[in-house]
């Protein structure tokens, strides 16, 4: 049988404290790098969606310059947006109800 001193019982203190110290700062850091890489997933989700958008933003503008390289509707638009008329044409506003 083990004879339990005063020494020995000073070295399984000494040894349990530096022995928790040491799990509980693994724990911290394992933590803060899980919290971290939840926070990349939840900032790459963010991306993902916002790069959707934009790709949807970027057809609409690319069937907006294809629409503008066409003379007739660029005449068409200006008349509508700008009141702009032909020779010999007249502009009447309708009021809207």
């Amino acid at each position: 049988m083990v004879k339990v001193t005063n020494k020995n019982r000073a070295r399984f203190f000494f040894f349990g404290i530096t022995s928790f110290a040491i799990l509980s700062a693994i724990i911290v850091f394992i933590g803060s790098y899980w919290i971290q890489i939840l926070d990349k997933y939840k900032e790459k989700k963010n991306l993902d969606e916002k790069i959707i958008t934009l790709k949807e933003k970027e057809e609409q503008l690319k069937l907006d310059v294809e629409k503008l390289e066409d003379p007739e509707y660029i005449a068409r638009y200006a008349r509508e947006k700008y009141m702009y008329s032909k020779n010999g044409e007249y502009i009447i506003i309708m009021p809207e109800d």
